[in-house]
């Protein structure tokens, strides 16, 4: 099989010399060409260029979310299809949330092994994606997780905390994360943001806007996060927000949130926070995000500026990826 290994040589939990372990290693079973990145959306263009070609078969992202979701974006740039490469993807950032939510070890050489055992077996899965839409700006396709306001702020504290050059650490988002909920006091008791969702009723004043792609929405450590504990990989879209952040409401969700959940068949709804400031949709297609004055916006964990107004699609079986 013809690849493609797209490598981060920033990523946080990698050292060179794992990466050549890594290379040789995938090199005993595939036609591999390694290409580092070497600037911000290097790996889309890889990726992009590789589908273009259609010169490899897979495509193999070597580093955190960030670059999955690149490769991802790269991959997708004209929408899925049968001629799109394969994903696989060797986790080495300091999360990996979507490698974790496929069932990947988080170490990359273990991920490694079961990435050739899976080759060998020829074990593969489609998965949805949501695809995030602005008018005037390219669409942004997402593996994990999007968000409109108040998360997607904290993601542009770490970026600015990692550009001053801190390590990128769970402790530096629960610093940032604090950080941000004093500053945001105005914010914190009327959202600007409206998600609309066609056939329903708008819900205004949202101070928090999560949206999920599969779940748990992130990971503190070894701790799963579950903002939308329903949201899957074979669904639509999953929602979470909140319209007011008091000090004991904020308590409540976070502890809601990090209590362990295992979804069943017989899950009628969302089983996420519940609360009187809580909103949850499970498995919706369509929906809009409208914000009355420019907010944070996020997918992936990678911070794209202020936006007013964001539009939502889940997209089913948008990618296949080596399992």
């Amino acid at each position: 099989m013809r690849a493609l290994l797209v490598v981060n040589p920033k990523a946080t939990t990698t050292s060179a010399r794992t990466r050549d372990v890594l290379t040789h290693a995938l090199r005993s079973d595939l036609k591999l060409e390694v290409a580092h990145t070497q600037y911000r959306g290097h790996a889309r263009d890889l990726a992009r260029q590789a589908a273009d070609d259609g010169a490899v078969d897979l495509v193999v992202a070597l580093g955190g979310d960030g670059t999955v979701n690149e490769v991802v974006n790269g991959l997708l740039a004209h929408g899925p299809g049968e001629r799109v490469p394969r994903l696989a993807v060797v986790p080495g950032g300091s999360t990996n949330v979507f490698a974790r939510a496929l069932g990947l070890p988080n170490h990359p050489v273990e991920a490694t092994g079961v990435l050739l055992d899976a080759l060998d077996q020829r074990r593969e899965r489609p998965v949805g994606l949501g695809k995030a839409m602005t008018e005037g700006l390219p669409d942004r396709w997402f593996t994990f997780t999007a968000g409109l306001g108040f998360d997607a702020g904290v993601v542009g504290r770490v970026e600015e905390q990692r550009r001053a050059g801190r390590k990128s650490t769970h402790a530096l988002y629960v610093g940032q994360a604090l950080r941000h909920y004093v500053t945001e006091r105005e914010h914190r008791r009327a959202g600007p943001v409206t998600l609309e969702i066609p056939g329903r009723a708008p819900t205004p004043g949202l101070v928090l806007t999560i949206v999920s792609n599969t779940s748990p929405w992130t990971f503190l450590g070894n701790r799963p996060v579950y903002p939308s504990p329903l949201a899957s990989f074979d669904t639509d879209l999953d929602v979470f927000g909140i319209t007011r952040m008091t000090a004991f409401g904020t308590a409540r969700t976070v502890r809601q949130i990090l209590r362990s959940h295992t979804p069943s068949k017989d899950d009628a709804q969302a089983a996420g926070p519940l609360g009187k400031h809580a909103i949850s949709y499970h498995d919706v297609r369509h929906f809009t995000l409208v914000s009355q004055e420019p907010a944070p916006f996020q997918v992936d964990g990678d911070h794209l500026g202020d936006r007013s107004r964001v539009s939502f699609t889940g997209v089913r079986r948008a990618l296949r990826v080596i399992v």
